[in-house]
């Protein structure tokens, strides 16, 4: 493909990454501080995990990681659940009284995203081939079992089914089958939804709640569960259930494939080997984001604080940028007067004449 286009591929993958991350810090993070973070973070930290993997790094042409789910996903994660970390947690009221602006927008806008997910997994073969029409297919059976299984365990555990719960349940989806969307069978996908759909569920909805720890660190939209462990599951289960005959038409060296396959044609060690790496590039990817965004935040802190000021916390948008994001009438305004004319009444013409 021309090089041009991989490039602004591969802008638009960093791009994505970082806005994920930014989901983890709504809500108190300095603009100022944020600005300075963006540069430094995709230099520092994004750079060296999408070299490692993707750009002919120690991890190169080992891991199976077809279109970002350790680069892309358990980056965004960790990092933004770290940056959380150092940053601190938004103002009480807000973490107590937090609900969605418009659900009807965040469904037109999940809508938008499942489809865009088509050419993000899509495109990533680079070509118009038949991995590109399997990943298309594998994002869509992935991410929709996902969705049913997120929607299901709501109704079973808590009795009601919720728009926001489906569009969780869709993201989990969207992101494990990212890793190994050209490199799966239909069925694994399909099996890759349940298990997107189940343990993220069970870390969000039951482990967040059970964990001091978790409760200590204000992720805003939970970007740790939907990305980080979705990410490392999608990445887990790619290097169990890749195919060889798709991963040959990827990978140029070393004879890839996943455990399942390899216990199957009596390859266990090269399967094993496989899995080896998968571990390996999430671990890697993990600590890396620890030590390189926490490094990121200490250097900032010494410049600007990381976080906005309380009183501009109690203000909000108004205080950072001067404007709202939502100006809806009576937030804090006033009725205007109605307009009284003081001049005496006119009497009209004919009725001048009458008199």
């Amino acid at each position: 493909m021309p090089m041009a286009d991989y490039v602004y591929f591969q802008f638009a993958f960093a791009a994505i990454t970082v806005i994920l991350l930014a989901g983890s810090l709504l809500g108190r993070m300095n603009f100022y501080a944020w600005m300075m973070f963006v540069p430094l973070w995709l230099t520092f930290s994004y750079t060296v995990g999408a070299f490692s993997i993707w750009g002919g790094g120690f991890l190169h042409q080992k891991i199976i990681d077809y279109a970002g789910g350790f680069v892309i996903h358990l980056s965004s994660g960790v990092a933004g659940f770290t940056a959380a970390y150092w940053v601190g947690p938004r103002h009480s009221h807000d973490r107590q009284n937090f609900p969605p602006n418009n659900i009807i927008h965040v469904l037109g806008g999940a809508g938008f995203l499942w489809m865009g997910w088509t050419g993000f997994n899509g495109g990533s073969s680079f070509a118009a081939s038949g991995i590109a029409s399997l990943a298309v297919l594998n994002t869509h059976l992935c991410t929709s079992t996902s969705l049913i299984v997120w929607v299901s365990l709501d109704m079973i555990f808590y009795k009601k089914s919720s728009v926001i719960g489906a569009v969780q349940g869709m993201i989990t989806g969207l992101v494990c089958i990212t890793p190994g969307a050209g490199v799966v069978d239909s069925w694994a996908a399909a099996l890759m939804g349940v298990v997107s759909g189940a343990v993220p569920w069970y870390t969000m909805m039951v482990l967040h709640r059970r964990s001091a720890f978790f409760q200590k660190v204000d992720d805003t939209l939970a970007v740790f569960h939907t990305h980080a462990v979705a990410g490392a599951l999608g990445g887990i289960l790619s290097g169990l259930f890749a195919k060889p005959d798709l991963l040959s038409m990827l990978y140029t060296s070393g004879n890839h494939t996943g455990l399942l396959y390899g216990i199957i044609d009596g390859k266990a060690s090269q399967g094993l080997r496989q899995m080896s790496y998968q571990l390996a590039g999430a671990a890697f990817i993990t600590v890396w984001n620890v030590v390189a965004t926490s490094f990121i935040c200490l250097l900032i802190a010494r410049i600007v604080n990381l976080r906005m000021v309380e009183e501009d916390l109690e203000v909000g948008d108004s205080a950072a940028h001067g404007e709202e994001a939502y100006a809806l009438w009576g937030d804090g305004e006033k009725m205007p007067r109605p307009l009284r004319l003081r001049m005496p009444p006119r009497i009209p013409f004919i009725c001048r004449r009458l008199l």
